[in-house]
């Protein structure tokens, strides 16, 4: 068997979505993509099918290894995200070629089902508690959300603080007991100010907090650890094993989240856990996108040992012939071959756009930048 095409589709919201084609008639699906520069993720994709043509896809650790060791310069957001597409594409027709789900490739399941959580957002705390309900009802029973909206000063105010108290401590009372929640602290709070919260939070037993500095400074991250008993989350800026290794070694967070669309794909991702395990770190899964890679995600969540829970924004309505469902807070081990999963491309060709979505931009009352 061999490569013969690779296209692309840029998808409304904010999507890109790769099909690899093959002589043999079996077709694999990926998401490469770095939010706010599809377009540049697509181009290195594009880059990289001659390399790809002609290539047996089921070779994928060599093939992994070529597209990473092959440009001299390695890493990054854009190349590891071009070759997180590409890998889910790769696993996607071997396990169509095999007849079995990708987890089946890897070792078979650790699990039957894949505990699923949810984001809460709302213009206020009301509407916030309000979809919080009705996603309870929906049979979600995690939840992540944001401590506060808008920007954040380097040591904000003390009514700043309060605030945030006030609408983590309200979301807390209105979920029941046995629902989860976590906060997302979007890397933008300085290593002072997120230990300054991080206390008065600790009293509604987080799940855990996500970023609560930048990744870039892995002491900076020792140092909020250190001071909370609140469990840390981190990596979805973070690429490949190598990027990962000095937050384990360190043991800045317990919970890592690489991305199956930035990490390295589910090739990566399966190492990342593996080396996670021996520092007794749990896996969570990021995911902001679409539903190819809650597929992926879903593939090596069923796979590993130290799988924690799986973020996703979409369960595939409309994109996926079968979508997913949510049963008591968990989605079922997908049964069809590869990803699982059946893309629906007329569907996917009429949610098309041109790929220009972009970040949003905050500041603050002074004028200065801060993160999104």
């Amino acid at each position: 068997m061999k490569i013969t095409s690779m296209e692309s589709f840029f998808v409304k919201p904010r999507w890109h979505f790769l099909k690899v084609s093959t002589d043999e008639g079996i077709c694999g699906w990926g998401e490469p993509i770095v939010e706010g520069r599809a377009r540049t993720v697509a181009m290195a994709v594009k880059e990289l099918e001659p390399v790809l043509t002609g290539q047996n896809p089921l070779e994928i650790e060599r093939i992994w290894t070529e597209i990473y060791r092959g440009t001299f310069y390695r890493g990054g957001p854009v190349l590891v995200s071009a070759l997180s597409g590409i890998d889910q594409a790769l696993w996607d027709i071997k396990g169509k070629y095999h007849g079995v789900p990708v987890y089946a490739l890897l070792g078979g399941p650790t699990r039957k089902r894949v505990r699923t959580y949810a984001h809460l957002r709302g213009a206020t705390i009301d509407e916030t508690i309000a979809n919080a309900k009705k996603s309870v009802e929906e049979g979600f029973t995690v939840f992540k959300t944001g401590p506060v909206d808008g920007p954040i000063r380097p040591l904000d105010t003390w009514e700043t603080m309060d605030k945030a108290v006030e609408r983590v401590g309200r979301l807390r009372e209105a979920l029941p007991k046995y629902v989860d929640l976590a906060l997302d602290f979007h890397g933008r709070f300085t290593p002072a100010m997120s230990i300054r919260l991080i206390r008065e939070l600790e009293q509604f037993r987080l799940m855990f907090v996500e970023e609560p500095v930048q990744c870039e400074n892995v002491d900076a991250l020792v140092t909020v650890a250190r001071s909370t008993c609140i469990p840390i989350a981190t990596g979805e800026r973070l690429f490949t094993r190598w990027g990962f290794r000095e937050v384990l070694e360190k043991q800045a967070a317990s919970v890592l989240q690489p991305d199956l669309c930035h990490a390295g794909g589910i090739t990566e991702v399966r190492k990342i856990a593996a080396m996670a395990e021996v520092y007794y770190a749990q896996i969570a899964p990021h995911n902001p996108l679409g539903p190819i890679s809650l597929a992926a995600g879903l593939q090596v969540a069923a796979s590993i040992p130290n799988f924690l829970c799986q973020e996703q924004v979409s369960l595939g309505e409309g994109y996926l012939k079968e979508p997913f469902k949510i049963r008591e807070g968990h989605i079922d081990l997908p049964q069809k071959p590869g990803l699982g999963i059946e893309v629906d491309e007329d569907y996917v060709r009429e949610m098309a756009y041109p790929g220009d979505w972009d970040s949003p931009r905050y500041y603050n009352d002074d004028g200065s930048f801060t993160e999104w």
